[in-house]
């Protein structure tokens, strides 16, 4: 599971997440992408199982760039305890993805592969996604 090695705080402010992404919104590295529609919280979890789904169509043939890290801490509180005593524990890491941002990329395998691959990965995540390529212009601020 992805989470940080090492952090100053462990807990953090919910946030809010608005506007478009800005940064990391075109495909780099590979040829074809994985674009969010929509904001959301991404957990390790979804990450990993989207991953092992893209992984696994593929046969481990071409290459995978996983473009979203779980930095920001979720604290829940245990079970049956009352109000107040502070925040609770950090319980999960979860990657903060707004609209725009490509969340995987992937490079070595035909147009195909890719498209049913990274189709598969949408599946498991909790946002609208779609496919893009590296020649597209990836803005969805319109």
């Amino acid at each position: 599971m992805l989470m940080p090695k090492r952090v100053k705080h462990r807990k953090q402010f919910r946030g809010v997440i608005k506007g478009f992404a800005t940064r990391n919104n075109t495909v780099s590295f590979g040829e074809y992408g994985l674009q969010a529609l929509e904001g959301s919280w991404i957990t390790t979890n979804q990450i990993e199982a989207a991953r092992i789904a893209m992984t696994r169509y593929t046969k481990r043939s071409g290459q995978v760039w996983i473009k979203i890290f779980p930095h920001k801490p979720i604290t829940k509180k245990p079970l049956g305890v009352r109000m107040g005593g502070g925040k609770g524990a950090p319980e999960q890491w979860v990657a903060v993805v707004r609209p725009g941002i490509i969340m995987f990329e992937m490079g070595g395998i035909s147009e195909q592969d890719a498209k049913e691959a990274l189709r598969l990965a949408g599946t498991k995540l909790p946002i609208k996604c779609k496919f893009v390529k590296r020649e597209e212009v990836c803005d969805e601020s319109k």
